[in-house]
């Protein structure tokens, strides 16, 4: 036998079990191999994990458990099916209901008690889920990977398995050959070594030894004739009923078990905590850690057969979202301008007054409801921002249905995986969305949101539009949803990693609108331009008229002076938002803007541009353009928007204290209403481990907690689990510290932190000194090397353009490296690229991380080509 790596051999065990399996004669005895790290427990068995393998896997594929469980206490025990690994060859077929009540022989056997945890991937977690099913007095939980327990008899099975049962195929590409076999195992991401190869593949040497593949495969239920399929809808329906904690932990690359099948796991087991690891494919137990997961969730509980720590009570008044639409449409105002669109004409191209827009989203609600939209279901909106889009956010939300809104400046790839992600019920769109729903298989029923030929709505399997839904006279009657209940998943911009679905609800979304009311002074009867996407669609929920300027919202750096001018004209509007890519833009063609638009940038009270940093240079310049306006810069996140508020005067102020140590970051104000921030100190590693403290000047991640922070990140536990491990506070990523009156300063990311041997060091202190040299455009310092050992590297645009990228010229680096000197830094080295790369929704945001990666490969001398 060849070495299995990972596997301790005291772990490889035998069992003869006598068979109760209809399948059996009377009198049989099956021996049984399974993997049990009982040998190797540390101290006081806490429970054990009963792990049951798909096909054409075997007990191998639960190795990692079996090390981690036995360092922290638990037993876990890790079957071979029969037919399967390296249990017995009976030769008889056997059923989903004899492998059950194989189970069932076997933990008799072994004489396992509660409390028990059931672990299942591929068809072995159907099966698992049907011993949970039947042996609930010792059941305390169970974890699922990438499995199924139904099938939508609308839809095809997955390709993979419809090639594999096909007759012409099915023997030789299960048993006859190994090929079912390898394509399984060639599913790893990254691919597996070839010494776990030959551990996958040692079971199944010989065509006999792959009888029980292909007899897994042959059990598949394709329809309700199949001798499984009963059996299949029996623990389908009955799981319904646990009532003990879940964990799924899932590979959404999964050619077999997509997406599709863990939404239907949730709608089945809604109390579960289901963690999605982007990229992880099939073989998940291969493609990520999934052992510390487990055992970290296990942990997380008081007891394991005790339910989920409860969530804290909300408190406070709720006042619905959609109320002042509501009121307005049917008050004094109802006549007044609520949402415009501007055209590239200047001119308005649509707008509905506030008895119009109360209309619309009653009517578009009791279409939605018609054709099956409900509380609770996903509606993936696909639409720019504007009238449409409001019309259509607030409709959903009358109906308690989740809105899912993904940015497309996340790319193709990006915006895919945030939609499949989420499995939404139904996906509105304009044309070029569902033709990419078309091309990407999203899922959802298709609604078009604008006038759709009806040849090209079939081949892009559009079964409803928009405007037939609205068209109706009917009103929507139905009860308003909980204030507690889901909302949105907001989608982040990707800046850090792959962008995350950020779920509010109804009281979290209104706790928002309310903290911008009071922040700002926004009261009903304001108006604003809407030209930073996320604050845009709350305009009516303030009550204040808002208009959507001529500019494509995913890129912000398109809206111009003119654009920006005549959108405030059209309204005669007080309040701007706008982000700094957006401003800079505005800046750069403010020639353009007409006496009409001048006059009406004048009459801007409160300007505010969030998303990014903002330099005060570019403040003083925009000051010019709108003299009347209060400049406010607020910080915060998708997470929580907003957590802090500055104004000019403000950062001037920051700006000369004479506080040693004040200044190293950007300053981003104090506290909004309701919202309170603390630090948790970084230790030499660079992790944030302190206690959670407001004393000033102490660098760390900071810590929020206000009224309209996120409820949780949609289906990804781990980040959740991490963000809000200190109790009630989430965790933002994002370092920097607390100054004596409170404010608090922005130093970088968490996972920008440079950590040299002399210390560690964030990274905006350093770049703002360097841009102070005349001779920088913008600059970005990072880490090279090693954690613990890296060498800080500061990365430069000239400022006279230079297209050169690698080591920088020896006046420019002498300049970079007196400048660092006066805060006691040496940089390792000075490069220069001709731009840095940025994040794709704010175009503001500095990737350091991909100008990491690029400083280390040249000074490692690989030449990689410029981020």
């Amino acid at each position: 036998m060849v070495e299995l790596p990972g596997v301790d051999p005291m772990w490889s065990t035998y069992l003869d079990v006598p068979s109760t399996a209809a399948v059996d004669p009377d009198g049989t005895v099956n021996r049984w191999h399974y993997l049990d790290n009982l040998p190797s427990l540390v101290g006081e068995t806490r429970g054990t994990l009963l792990c049951v393998h798909g096909n054409p896997t075997w007990s191998y594929l639960w190795r990692t458990l079996l090390a981690a469980g036995a360092r922290q206490g638990w037993r876990v025990v890790a079957v071979d099916q029969l037919e399967m690994g390296l249990s017995e060859r009976s030769g008889r077929k056997r059923r989903l209901a004899d492998r059950i009540r194989d189970l069932e022989d076997f933990t008799g056997a072994l004489r396992l008690r509660g409390p028990l945890v059931t672990v299942g991937h591929d068809w072995g977690g159907v099966v698992s889920l049907g011993f949970a099913d039947r042996n609930r007095e010792d059941l305390a939980a169970v974890v699922l990977t990438n499995t199924a327990i139904h099938q939508d008899p609308n839809a095809p099975i997955p390709a993979p398995l419809r090639l594999a049962l096909n007759g012409a195929v099915h023997r030789l590409g299960t048993s006859t050959t190994p090929a079912f076999l390898e394509t399984t195992l060639a599913l790893a991401r990254p691919r597996l070594s070839p010494e776990v190869r030959a551990a996958y593949r040692e079971p199944y040497r010989t065509a006999s030894r792959r009888r029980g593949i292909e007899q897994f495969v042959a059990d598949i239920p394709v329809g309700p004739a199949h001798p499984s399929h009963a059996e299949l809808t029996r623990i389908a329906g009955n799981i319904r009923t646990l009532d003990v904690p879940v964990l799924m932990l899932w590979g959404p690359e999964d050619p077999i078990f997509s997406d599709t099948y863990l939404n239907d796991l949730t709608r089945r087991l809604p109390q579960a905590d289901v963690h999605r690891f982007e990229g992880a494919g099939h073989l998940v137990a291969e493609d990520r850690d999934i052992a510390a997961p487990i055992f970290d969730w296990l942990g997380d509980r008081e007891s394991i057969s005790g339910a989920k720590v409860p969530a804290c009570a909300s408190a406070g008044s709720f006042t619905p979202l959609w109320q002042q639409i509501r009121d307005r449409g049917t008050g004094d105002s109802a006549s007044t301008p609520a949402v415009a669109d501007m055209g590239t004409d200047g001119e308005v191209a649509r707008l509905l007054s506030w008895r119009e827009l109360d209309h619309r989203v009653s009517r578009l609600a009791a279409g939605l409801h018609r054709i099956g939209v409900r509380s609770g279901s996903r509606v993936s909106l696909m639409v720019p921002p504007g009238v449409e889009l409001t019309v259509l956010i607030y409709a959903c939300l009358r109906l308690g249905a989740v809105i899912v809104l993904a940015d497309a400046g996340l790319g193709a790839k990006g915006l895919s995986r945030a939609v499949r992600g989420t499995v939404p019920d139904f996906l509105v769109g304009i044309e070029r969305a569902l033709v990419a729903a078309r091309v990407f298989g999203w899922p959802g029923t298709r609604i078009s949101a604008g006038p759709v030929p009806a040849s090209r709505a079939r081949l892009l399997g559009v079964t409803h539009h928009l405007s037939d839904l609205s068209g109706g006279s009917s009103a929507y009657q139905g009860a308003d949803p909980s204030p507690d209940s889901d909302a949105a998943i907001l989608f982040t911009s990707g800046s850090t990693g792959p962008a995350k679905g950020v779920v509010y609800t109804h009281r979290q979304l209104s706790a928002m609108r309310d903290t911008l009311a009071v922040t700002l002074g926004l009261t009903p009867g304001s108006a604003l331009v809407a030209g930073f996407a996320p604050f845009a669609l709350l305009g009516p929920a303030l009550g204040a008229s808002s208009v959507t300027p001529a500019m494509d919202v995913t890129a912000p750096g398109t809206l111009t002076a003119r654009a920006l001018s005549d959108a405030a004209a059209a309204i005669e509007a007080t309040t701007v938002f706008a982000s700094p890519a957006a401003l800079r833009n505005v800046l750069a063609t403010a020639a353009d803007i007409t006496p009409r638009g001048g006059q009406a940038l004048r009459r801007i009270k409160i300007l505010l541009s969030a998303g990014a940093p903002i330099p005060s240079s570019l403040l003083e310049e925009l000051q010019a353009l709108v003299p009347s306006a209060s400049l406010h810069t607020p910080y915060g996140m998708t997470e929580a928007l907003p957590v802090t508020d500055i104004d000019r005067e403000g950062i001037r102020k920051a700006a000369a204290l004479p506080v040693p140590g004040t200044g190293n970051g950007v300053c981003v104000g104090s506290a909004v209403p309701a919202a309170e921030i603390c630090i948790s100190a970084l230790d030499s590693s660079g992790a944030a481990s302190g206690t959670p403290t407001t004393k000033p000047g102490v660098t760390g991640e900071i810590l929020v907690r206000a009224p309209h922070v996120k409820d949780r990140y949609f289906r990804l536990w781990l980040t959740e689990r991490e963000s809000s491990r200190t109790a009630g506070w989430h965790r933002t990523g994002d370092v920097g510290h607390l100054d004596r009156d409170g404010r608090l300063w922005v130093e970088g990311r968490l996972a920008h932190v440079i950590t040299s041997a002399s210390g560690v060091l964030t990274p905006v202190g350093p770049e703002q000194a360097i841009e102070k040299l005349d001779a920088v455009r913008q600059a970005a310092m990072v880490g090279v090397g090693p954690a613990g050992t890296q060498a800080a590297v500061a990365v430069v645009v000239p400022a006279d353009g230079g297209k050169a990228s690698g080591l920088a010229p020896t006046g420019l680096a002498d300049s970079v490296r007196q400048a660092l000197s006066m805060g006691g830094l040496s940089p390792a080295a000075v490069l220069t690229l001709p731009a840095l790369p940025t994040d794709v929704r704010h175009n503001a945001k500095i990737d350091r991380a991909a100008v990491a990666k690029w400083a280390a490969d040249v000074l490692e001398g690989r030449g990689r080509k410029a981020p």
